[in-house]
């Protein structure tokens, strides 16, 4: 697999960096593919409880890389639309297996996250930053409209009014306007991000892997369904849960008057791939 990224795994959870800090880790052909082929390659993991994406040397995403872009502005028109026709597709299947998989995904943010940087961060189920963290969504001063997602997720994260005003002006800000917005969960000082990172990432790790999951499929739907649809699959994925084991051990311990089993993680039936 292609150095662009890295991944770890240890004690249920999956580090990937995106690993092109030459660059700020700005995406290009290549990232992208091994992005795609981690993504698809973490989802089918049962052992992986939760996933967090990372930049390499402190900095998260800078956008797409516009050397790349360089290198096909001489292009005739028609050959210049399919080329990015075809990225984008590919660069669209990194945001569809994320929201389809099973595990949290939690962003790890420092440094820029800029055009499709913004975008990864929004289309994560948490997200935690550096103080010191810029953000923009930069897409009208390459005189393109925004990809990645971020058109779907910006007005439904901030309003219609404001998700105006970042994609039309592109204007920077920063990391507390970023948690004011509900764009990132948490802003900590950027010596403790990583530290915040891993106890969160840990506390999902050995939480209830099935619960979370149907949590996450749950909130997804939430905003196309219908109220009818919506209670019908609560019941679903409740009656789903309390089937599992981790289930019953979550109420013995409440009776019980003590912890779950949660040192090592619930033991019970691991999320379905």
């Amino acid at each position: 697999m292609s150095d662009t990224v890295l991944i770890e795994r240890e004690g249920g959870i999956a580090r990937m960096t995106l690993n092109r800090p030459e660059v700020l880790n700005a995406l290009n052909d290549e990232l992208c593919d091994a992005m795609v082929a981690t993504l698809a390659a973490v989802e089918r993991e049962r052992e992986t409880r939760v996933l967090v994406l990372q930049g390499a040397d402190g900095r998260f995403m800078a956008g797409g890389d516009i050397r790349a872009f360089h290198e096909v502005v001489g292009l005739e028109p028609d050959q210049r639309r399919r080329h990015f026709e075809s990225m984008i597709d590919r660069v669209h299947a990194i945001i569809r297996i994320m929201r389809r998989m099973p595990q949290p995904v939690i962003a790890k943010v420092d440094g820029a996250a800029g055009g499709f940087g913004l975008s990864l961060v929004l289309a994560c189920d948490l997200a935690l930053c550096a103080a010191d963290t810029v953000f923009t969504m930069a897409y009208c001063r390459l005189g393109t409209s925004p990809d990645g997602s971020s058109t779907w997720f910006l007005p439904r994260t901030v309003g219609a009014k404001k998700a105006m005003e970042l994609a039309l002006l592109g204007d920077r800000f920063g990391a507390r306007e970023a948690e004011r917005l509900g764009i990132v969960n948490r802003v900590v000082s950027p010596h403790r991000l990583e530290e915040e990172t891993e106890t969160l990432a840990r506390r999902l790790a050995v939480g209830p892997a099935l619960a979370l999951a149907n949590t996450k499929r749950l909130l997804r739907a939430s905003g196309h369904a219908s109220l009818e649809d919506q209670l019908q699959m609560e019941g679903e994925m409740f009656a789903d849960c309390a089937a599992s084991e981790d289930f019953a051990e979550g109420v013995r311990a409440f009776v019980e008057k003590r912890p779950a089993a949660l040192e090592s993680g619930f033991k019970g039936t691991p999320i379905r791939c």
